[in-house]
């Protein structure tokens, strides 16, 4: 297969190259299930090599995305998304390594216990077998995903954003360097080889029964599609309406930096802060002051009729305000009437993805961590941290905002299932 595919396969090559891409990965995946820790890593640790010595053909391939998308009149917080840069590049080959450290999930022994009839019990965890990740514009998701998918012992299909797609086969070479240097089947890790959108309907069909799970990583529009078509289970990843309530105890420079850094640090990931909850019973002051540190450092605020007379440079908010995820310099902002109001706010407009409050009263953060029902609530914390490295978990597939399986950062753990493990010494079941 080759990038030729982009521009010239009809519907039937598309879903005989799509059916062929999940029998290889089922294939790589029965060996991918035994292949021990040394090889993974070592593999792994390859992989970030080739990055390294590869890095000046990603960046070319990559400026060729970003000069299309620019041309194509793309957002700056899109851009921003797509671009890579030489720190970014030694991030995904670190983001590599560090998957290599992690503890191997399979095979580890999550519980054991023995029955009156002296059987003996346990549960282990195994591979999820093949995972087909969808995602959009940001190509470091092609490592991440990859490696861990590896590390968990699952093949990978990947099918990144037509956006980055030349970007995401210069990183998918440097991966599959890594397989073959460590002898593990090359197909552990599959780019599908067009943009057509016939591509992600065979995935969501389940290529004939090879693809296990399927993890959107995009807008609500992908997710959406996702979840009304998909005939296999799906982790849940929705659009990131991430909320920060500051409460009428919180300190307010501290409030100030970790607001400004939620929103404007980078305003592309999921993790950004889309909603400002201010107390009522902080003081008018303080409130100003916040709303001004956010203007100085580049935002724009959308608010309600009593903040909006705090500056001119706010807009009037509008109800689907409360609703939008703007993966940009804009932020929506109301006042509450205490923790209450704040956590009925956020229970009517959020994607259960991650809120933050900022507050020193205990009982105030007592009934936030217990009353949100987020796949990741933080206390004192800018949501930015919502990410599966700053977790400790290496990488992450995406945030899972569902409630089966997997929730919050999707690393290794999260990529395996368990079977029973039943020991016996001649018993049978009495009639």
């Amino acid at each position: 297969m080759n990038m030729a595919l982009n521009n010239s396969a009809n519907s039937t090559e598309i879903e005989t190259i799509m059916n062929d891409l999940g029998a290889r990965a089922k294939q790589a995946a029965r060996k991918l299930a035994s292949a021990p820790t040394s090889q993974k890593n070592k593999a792994l640790e390859i992989m970030a090599e080739k990055i390294e010595e590869t890095s000046d053909h990603i960046l070319a391939a990559n400026l060729k995305d970003v000069l299309a998308s620019k041309e194509a009149g793309k957002n700056a917080a899109f851009i921003d998304r797509l671009e890579l840069t030489p720190e970014r590049i030694a991030g995904m080959a670190n983001g590599l390594r560090e998957i290599a450290r992690l503890d191997d999930p399979v095979g580890k022994t999550l519980a054991t216990w023995e029955r009156p009839n002296g059987l003996e019990i346990s549960r282990v965890q195994v591979p999820l077998g093949v995972i087909g990740i969808i995602y959009e514009s940001r190509p470091n998701v092609t490592a991440d995903a990859g490696g861990l998918c590896l590390k968990a012992g699952n093949a990978a299909i990947l099918r990144g954003g037509s956006d980055s797609f030349h970007s995401s086969h210069a990183i998918e070479d440097a991966l599959k360097a890594g397989l073959v240097a460590a002898d593990l089947p090359e197909a552990a890790i599959q780019l599908v080889p067009t943009t057509d959108r016939q591509a992600v309907g065979e995935m969501l069909k389940g290529l004939n029964g090879t693809v296990d799970v399927i993890v959107p990583r995009g807008g609500k529009s992908l997710v959406g599609r996702v979840q009304s078509e998909a005939r296999v289970p799906v982790f849940s990843h929705l659009e990131g309406i991430c909320h920060i309530y500051v409460d009428k105890s919180a300190k307010p420079e501290m409030a100030e930096e970790i607001v400004v850094n939620a929103k404007l640090r980078r305003t592309g990931v999921c993790g950004a802060a889309e909603t400002l909850l201010i107390d009522k019973a902080f003081s008018e002051a303080h409130a100003k002051s916040l709303l001004l540190a956010l203007l100085d450092a580049g935002a724009s605020i959308k608010a309600d009729e009593q903040l909006q007379a705090l500056d001119v440079r706010i807009e009037a908010a509008t109800p689907e305000d409360w609703d939008t995820e703007y993966l940009d310099s804009i932020i929506s902002a109301r006042l509450v009437d205490g923790i209450d109001d704040a956590i009925e706010h956020i229970a009517r407009h959020s994607s259960n993805h991650t809120e933050s409050i900022i507050a020193e009263d205990t009982l105030a953060i007592d009934a936030f961590f217990n009353k949100v029902d987020s796949a990741i609530v933080m206390h004192n914390a800018s949501t930015q941290f919502a990410d599966g490295g700053e977790f400790g978990m290496g990488a992450e597939i995406g945030i899972a905002t569902g409630k089966m399986h997997a929730r919050g950062p999707v690393g290794v753990d999260q990529l395996t299932s368990f079977k029973y493990i039943v020991r016996g010494s001649g018993q049978i079941r009495p009639a």
